[in-house]
């Protein structure tokens, strides 16, 4: 489970920055909707993050 949580953090990783780098990219402030989606991947990597160290302690 452990290999599966971090690929799926690692893909989270990965699509958080190219939305970021659009919104970069884009040149204005980026939309409440673009926005919401860093923010949910944000909280979704640092829950999958905490699940990865509770697999390790145990």
């Amino acid at each position: 489970m452990h290999e599966k949580l971090q690929s799926l953090r690692v893909r989270l990783l990965s699509a958080q920055r190219d939305l970021i780098k659009a919104a970069a990219e884009a040149g204005t402030i980026p939309s409440d909707n673009m926005m919401r989606k860093i923010a949910d991947m944000e909280v979704t990597i640092g829950a999958l993050e905490a699940m990865i160290e509770d697999e390790k302690a145990n």
